[in-house]
Formats: structure tokens, C-alpha cells, sequence
């Protein structure tokens, strides 16, 4: 028997809702390289919804297995809010899961395509929609990833409550929110 998944901890949380609400899961890292699923894993129970995990720390992963357009990665970097929405979609999509989240960003020590370090996007997009969160982190490299881990773990399992609470009202619709 499986212990249940620890709603005390962010990834704990993260799959009780997921499961609880019978969702599968992916991730596409490319600041994170794999720490997301590895915090995701760790939890017990985690194999119900939980499909898989793209590393996409190069650009042309993110065009060749995530379908990140190429011009979008010429034109703007990697560091941006449309290639983290469309590394979250491309996960989704290629996995075929439910909801993708993504992690792009500047975990330093220099700044990368213009962004300062700390400059991280987590995209997100689920049954109803995409959203992408912009953080604005402080420390050293390592510190960065783990807020990032973090914050991208708080932030799916907020869009996937959220995604329960619109569907059940009456006459509700799926989670669809654009964030900046």
C-alpha cells in the first residue's frame, strides 16, 4: 500500500489535488533541470498523476520536442512569458496530460537574454487555458531554482483548485486565466 500524498508540503499538495481530482501532470524545465519532477515524485501516490517530464535546457529541445516556434526562441530568448505558455503547452500536448507547467529563467550568476538574474516565468496551461507567472527572485543560483520549484508547485495546484471551484458553480467554466 501507498502512503498518501502530504498536503503539508507544496509538491504533497500538489498531487492530492491532482489525484483527488483524477488530473494528470507534466512538467517542461529548462531553469529547473528536473528539480520540478523530482519534488513531484518524491511524493508518495505521485505515479497517479504524474506522466513525465521534458528537460529543455537548450533551444532547440524547446522548438524540436516542445514545439516552442523557433521564431518566438530567435526573436525573444528563452527567458521570456510566450516560451514558457508554449513550453507548458508543448509538454501538455506531446505527454498528453491534462495540465503542463513550465520554468524558464536566469538563475545566474550573469544576466541571459537581456533579463537579470533572478527573471523567472512559470507557464502553465490546463483544460480551459494557459496562464504565465512572472517571479522576481533573489539569491545565488541554487536559491533561485529551489523559490522556483517552489513557487511553480504553489502556483499548479492553485490553477488546478481553482479549475474545480469554476466547474462546480452552476453554469462555470474551465480555468482560463492570462496572467502577467
Amino acid at each position: 500500500m501507498t502512503a498518501p500524498a502530504r498536503p503539508d508540503i507544496p509538491a504533497g499538495a500538489l498531487v492530492a489535488e491532482a489525484v483527488r481530482q483524477g488530473l494528470t501532470l507534466a512538467t517542461a524545465e529548462s531553469l529547473t533541470g528536473g528539480a520540478l519532477a523530482a519534488a513531484v515524485v518524491d511524493v508518495p501516490g505521485a505515479s497517479a498523476c504524474f506522466e513525465g517530464a521534458v528537460v529543455s535546457y537548450s533551444n532547440r529541445v524547446k522548438a524540436e520536442v516542445l514545439g516552442v516556434p523557433a521564431e518566438l526562441l530567435a526573436a525573444r530568448g528563452s527567458v521570456d512569458p510566450e516560451v514558457a505558455t508554449a513550453m507548458a503547452e508543448g509538454v501538455r500536448r506531446r505527454l498528453g496530460t491534462d495540465w503542463g507547467v513550465s520554468t524558464t529563467g536566469v538563475a545566474g550568476p550573469e544576466a541571459h537574454d537581456g533579463r537579470p538574474v533572478g527573471t523567472v516565468y512559470v507557464g502553465l496551461a490546463g483544460p480551459g487555458g494557459r496562464a504565465v507567472h512572472e517571479l522576481r527572485l533573489s539569491g545565488d543560483r541554487a536559491a533561485i531554482r529551489t523559490a522556483t520549484v517552489a513557487q511553480a508547485l504553489r502556483l499548479l495546484t492553485g490553477a488546478l483548485t481553482a479549475n474545480s471551484k469554476e466547474k462546480s458553480r452552476p453554469g462555470g467554466e474551465e480555468w482560463n486565466h492570462q496572467r502577467g
